[in-house]
C-alpha cells in the first residue's frame, strides 16, 4: 500500500490576491452595467408606485360605491339607541 504524498499547498501570491474581477473588466463595461442596474431599479420603483396608485384608486371607488346598508354595518355607532 502506497502512502499518498502530500503536495505542498500553493500559497497564493500577493499579486494573485490583489487582482480582482473588477480590475480585469473593462471600465466602460462596468459603467454600462451600473447604468443598467440604476435603470432597472428606477423601473421597479415606478412599477411599485403605479401598483400603489392603482390600489388606492380601487379602494376609493369601492368606498364610493358602497350601499347604505354597507355603510351602516361598518359604522361603529349603535343605531338601535337612536330609535
Amino acid at each position: 500500500m502506497k502512502k499518498k504524498q502530500q503536495q505542498p499547498k500553493r500559497q497564493p501570491k500577493k499579486d494573485d490576491a490583489a487582482v480582482t474581477l473588477k480590475d480585469m473588466m473593462n471600465p466602460d463595461l462596468i459603467k454600462k452595467l451600473k447604468e443598467q442596474q440604476e435603470q432597472l431599479k428606477a423601473e421597479e420603483d415606478r412599477k411599485r408606485e403605479e401598483e400603489e396608485q392603482r390600489k388606492r384608486e380601487e379602494r376609493r371607488l369601492k368606498e364610493k360605491n358602497k350601499s347604505f346598508e354597507e355603510l351602516l354595518n361598518e359604522s361603529g355607532m349603535n343605531w338601535k339607541e337612536f330609535k
